[in-house]
This record gives structure tokens, sequence and C-alpha cells, in this order.
């Protein structure tokens, strides 16, 4: 490997002054400077980046920690994060997060060791010990609420839950289920919450025996929505927490010989590309997912430089009409222009 000492061999010079050029630094003239580069090149000298980053004091390295990289919604995340990380020539380290703190303690920790310049943390049941855990390093957290310093960057996910019930609602179901996520989970309780507001608001009975909670993923979807339906045979629409619990749903009623819609209603939440080929298609209420991740990463740069307070971020959803919803009235139709 060609070293600096190589290349002030080369130019007949000083260590130090190669060293100075190389850097950018004051002391040598732009001349010498230009001709130290020219016959660095042509030694393919690369600069060492640990030493670089033990004088500058940082990795320019970041991490993301995501519960679970087999949900398409995680990958277009990803790639919002990775985009703002190209820009700034910082390197993406993506790690799996346990949603248990304790279990996440480790490899937060190892991150420490490996002197990250920052870390972005995917919602997890952290039970407000981020302080504990993230010690010193700069950090911002996905879809949760604001813990101690660290800020976030999330939709609100009470008013999505709450879109997809009122879609649901406006079609004229009045037998409205829903299909939860991990109770542990914030996004979980705030999407069942806005599920709760617009039954409430209708004037329709919250009855704990409409929630069935899955685990976000296609398994748990199918197996908690037999059980859902099972103990409601009366439900003619259903709320799914996430797009992937309300993929396993449809699987189920296709199974059984449900007909959805005309017989069950499914809205799902999340937006992932996969929602457009289910059949039929997934309505859903669509977060900005690489939105998120681009937002995060800048959020997380002004933590790094110390610009002040980094204030929190709610972006919004939009509803996006598939083909998963039957209007049960004529009158609703208007409403929610979905067709009969």
């Amino acid at each position: 490997m060609v070293t600096v000492y190589d290349v002030a061999q080369a130019c007949g010079l000083s260590i130090a002054s190669v060293s100075r050029a190389l850097n950018g630094q004051p002391g040598v003239s732009q001349a010498t400077a230009e001709r130290i580069a020219r016959i660095a090149g042509e030694l393919g000298y690369q600069p060492n980046e640990v030493a670089r980053s033990l004088v500058a004091g940082s990795t320019q390295t970041i991490a993301l920690l995501v519960p679970d990289i087999t949900n398409p919604f995680f990958p277009e995340l990803v790639k919002g994060v990775q985009s703002v990380a190209d820009e700034n020539d910082l390197l993406l380290l993506l790690v799996d997060a346990p949603k248990d703190a304790d279990e996440l303690r480790p490899r937060l920790a190892a991150l420490q060791r490996k002197q990250v310049d920052g870390i972005l943390l995917v919602a997890s049941a952290l039970d407000g010990r981020t302080e504990e855990l993230f010690g010193d390093v700069p950090a911002v957290l996905l879809d949760r609420g604001r813990s101690g310093r660290h800020a976030t960057v999330r939709v609100d996910q009470e008013a999505a839950g709450y879109a997809a019930t009122r879609h649901l609602l406006d079609a004229g179901h009045t037998r409205i289920g829903h299909l939860a996520g991990p109770e542990v989970l914030e996004v979980s309780q705030d999407r069942r919450a806005g599920w709760a507001r617009a039954l409430t608001e209708a004037g329709l009975p919250v009855e704990d025996r409409l929630v069935l909670a899955g685990d976000f993923e296609e398994e748990g979807g199918h197996r908690a929505g037999a059980q859902l339906l099972d103990r409601n045979p009366d439900l003619t629409a259903v709320f799914a927490a996430n797009d992937l619990s309300a993929i396993g749903l449809l699987a189920l009623c296709a199974e059984r010989g449900i007909d959805v819609p005309r017989e069950l209603s499914v809205v799902g939440l999340d937006g992932i590309e996969l929602a457009r080929y289910t059949t039929p298609a997934l309505t859903t209420v669509a977060q900005p997912i690489r939105e998120l991740g681009e937002a995060a990463c800048r959020s997380l740069l002004a933590l790094i430089s110390g610009g002040g307070p980094v204030a929190d971020v709610t972006l919004p959803t939009r509803l996006v009409a598939g083909a998963s919803v039957h209007v049960v009235n004529r009158d609703a139709a208007v409403a929610v222009g979905v067709p009969r």
C-alpha cells in the first residue's frame, strides 16, 4: 500500500509538507500542492480514513437500526436515509434492532465503541430509556414520540388510524374490526387510538372483542384475522394496522371464500409498493416512507453538527384508494369516491 512516506520520497519533500498538501492545510504553495496531488495519484495513493477520523474526531459513519429488514416498508426507508448519507459522503451501517431494550443495549454499545457519528432508530419498545441507551451519541427516533433530548421524525399515527377507519365509516360500514400491531409498540397503540376515536365520533361502541393483535407480518395478520372473524362473524370491514397484516387477512379471505370487498372491506396502513398488486388492490393510508428516511437523516446531521436543538418533524399521510373497500349505501359513495 502506498503511504505518505512513499509520496514524500517521490516528490523529494518532507512528510509534513506532503501531509499538509494532501489534507488541504495551509503552508504549501498551490503549485507544490498540485504537483503532490498529481504524483500521489500516479502512485495510487489512498488516504488513510481511520487516521483522518482520529484527527477530525469523526468517522463519517452513521447507523440505522430497523426491526425487520424483510418488511417491504424498511428498504424504502433505507433508500431515503442512504440518499442523504451519499450526498454528505457518509457511510451507512444497517443494523437489526430487537424490539426489547435489553436486547438492543449490546448493539448500541457496539456502535458506540465503533465511534459512529450518529444513530437512527426505528420504533422500538424503549420504555423511555433513550438517555441511558444512547449515551452522548446523537440520535434520532423514527415513529416514536419525543424521548428526552432525542429528536423524532414521524407521521401522526393516531391520525392515520383515524383516516383509515373514517374511510370505512364513510362507505357505510358500522361493524369495523381492528387487526392491531404488537401491543408494546407506540405506533400500534396510536393506530388503535385512531380507530377508536373514529368509532366514538360516529356514535359506535368501542369493544375489545373487535380488536386482535398481530405482529405486523403476513402470518400474524392471517392468524389474528382468523380469530377476529371467528369472534365477530358480523364484521363487514377491518382496519389492519399495517399493509402486511392486511395482506395476510386477504389471503385468509381467499382461503375461506370470503369476497373482498363485497363481503368484507379491508383497509391497510403504510403504502408499500406490494399493496398495488394484491387481489383486490389494497386500499391503504400511505406513509411518505422515503421522505421519512430523508428527513430523519437530515435531522441527525443537524444534531451531529451541533447547530442547536433540532425540531421534531411530522410528515403527512394520504389515503390511496384501491379496490378493497365496498360502499354499502349510495349516499356514502359520493363522499368516498369508491365505485360500487
